[in-house]
């Protein structure tokens, strides 16, 4: 891809934003707001946790997303019984009796591991482990994946029994947290009337895997001001509740500030047990970049860090027992915070 400025291409990835958005709205009714987080995540370089009830065409969605971005799509359903050589791939002796090997279905551009929170620590750490360095390690040789490469893994927050939650530690990998919810009456009338019919959709693929990786490297290059840059470590700051990590520690709130609550304490010294580290900081502003350009802005302002916050925040911090005690969901503290 040749532009002539920055500018030029910030304007091409709006451009190019509306016709995914457009392309996508050929089969997906409604759900904006997690198609719209998706791409941004897509062009930050990052991965989505993705929580919803089952039947809300979360497989759908991925794959649409795919077929519009041009990119090679892999489902993997995850179970009790599955291993890490069954998603990162295994050496086989072929018929020359040499060893060879065999791909997994992590190789591909996007991949939708459905139901993470039900195959074991052993497997879900060589996807996590993949997601990070991109490379999978096997009998001592390292394979890179493909670029760009994007994990999308879904939870059911219904279902808990027989499940192996992700610690903490492993869901700060995810850049976003979305919440899928039940459509409205509209969408569903429509979700519904086009369903049950013969209908069959032709998808055009409106950028490349190269353009993808171009717009990649364009968001890093948005400048922020320092005040955005600012407002967004005191958000990630202020959800630490030790004393040497919070707002007051590290003089990022005033006395008078309406963090501070019953006693004097912050918000987060009442309600939370553990806060959000450094990567929350980062992936506000990368955020905050993507989502200023893909809604025609050349740098992104303190709205901007505000409207991915909750994705960004709300994997990250752990409640304490006072908070479940008086009705405090984490999106209740996000707001507050915001």
């Amino acid at each position: 891809m040749q532009f002539k400025s920055d500018v030029e291409a910030m304007d091409a990835l709006h451009a190019t934003n509306k016709k995914l958005a457009a392309e996508i709205g050929k089969v997906i009714v409604g759900q904006h707001e997690v198609i719209n987080n998706t791409l941004i995540s897509v062009f930050c370089r990052g991965h989505c946790l993705l929580v919803g009830v089952p039947g809300l065409a979360k497989t759908l969605l991925v794959n649409t997303i795919a077929d519009v971005l041009g990119l090679t799509f892999n489902r993997i359903q995850f179970t009790p019984d599955l291993m890490p050589s069954d998603i990162t791939g295994s050496e086989i002796l072929d018929e020359a009796r040499n060893f060879k090997f065999m791909q997994g279905p992590l190789f591909a551009n996007i991949v939708l591991a459905d139901e993470i929170n039900r195959t074991p620590p052993k497997t879900q750490a060589a996807l996590l482990e993949a997601m990070q360095e991109r490379i999978v390690t096997v009998a001592g040789k390292r394979y890179k994946l493909p670029d760009p490469f994007f994990v999308l893994a879904t939870q059911n927050p219904i279902e808990q029994e027989g499940t192996y939650p992700l610690p903490e530690a492993q869901l700060d990998r995810f850049m976003f947290n979305l919440w899928l919810d039940y459509p409205t009456l509209e969408e569903e009338f429509e979700v519904v009337k086009q369903t049950t019919i013969d209908r069959n959709v032709t998808l055009n693929k409106i950028i490349s895997a190269e353009e993808i990786i171009y717009f990649q490297q364009l968001i890093r290059k948005i400048p922020v001001a320092d005040n955005v840059i600012e407002y967004a470590v005191k958000l990630a700051v202020s959800t630490r509740p030790a004393p040497f990590n919070s707002p007051e520690g590290g003089k990022l709130v005033r006395a008078e500030s309406p963090l501070r609550g019953v006693g004097g304490l912050t918000l987060a010294q009442q309600y939370l047990s553990w806060g959000a580290g450094p990567r929350a900081s980062q992936y506000l502003v990368l955020g905050a970049k993507c989502h200023a350009a893909l809604n025609g802005k050349y740098s992104p302002d303190i709205e901007d860090v505000k409207a991915v916050a909750h994705h960004v925040l709300r994997h990250r911090i752990v409640r304490n027992y006072k908070a479940e005690a008086d009705g405090m969901n984490v999106e209740d503290i996000i707001s507050k915070l915001v």
